[in-house]
């Protein structure tokens, strides 16, 4: 298996992130925001790079501008782009906002899935999450998403419950706890 890295979000690896909006790749799971991406990386990547990961505020879906949660963000490397990891808390508590499914969302391009990139990628940044004082954290997967269900189980995930899936009627999340030691 090959090795992969977490690096921080940089100008030097931005036209790599662009080529995966340009393949279609979406940084959300939920929703396709490549096109509207690769827009504002256009205008100015800059200026892209710095709204993507530093701006005080986010949209949500439903449009509604909310402030940014403090966040560890990274860009997942073979030697190229292969997708990204977050994580989101609030300190001092384990509790997220109700609009926030969990401490950390991946996502792996396409031509890069099936190789354990995700698997390892969580790995990586279970650390930076204890850094942050968590010995736990939650993360969820859509109940038909049978491969990030792998992901989090292969890192000690364990099955907390369910709950309804705010994009998809008839769907819900699942919920795992995943010890960060």
């Amino acid at each position: 298996m090959t090795d992969i890295t977490l690096i921080r979000p940089s100008l030097d690896w931005l036209p790599s992130y662009a080529h995966a909006l340009e393949q279609g790749w979406s940084p959300n799971t939920d929703q396709d925001v490549s096109r509207e991406q690769l827009l504002q990386f256009r205008r100015n990547p800059e200026r892209f790079l710095h709204d993507l990961y530093n701006s005080p505020m986010v949209r949500l879906p439903d449009g509604r501008e909310v402030a940014r949660l403090p966040a560890h963000d990274f860009w997942i490397s073979d030697g190229e782009f292969c997708g990204r990891i977050g994580f989101r808390f609030q300190r001092g508590t384990e509790d997220l906002p109700t609009v926030i499914y969990g401490h950390i969302g991946y996502t792996i391009v396409p031509w890069k899935q099936r190789r354990g990139y995700a698997t390892q990628a969580l790995r990586l940044i279970l650390p930076v999450c204890r850094s942050e004082g968590f010995s736990r954290v939650m993360i969820t997967c859509d109940d038909d998403n049978e491969a990030s269900r792998k992901v989090i189980l292969a890192n000690g995930g364990e099955f907390a419950g369910s709950l309804p899936h705010n994009h998809r009627p008839g769907h819900v999340k699942l919920m795992f706890w995943v010890p960060t030691d």
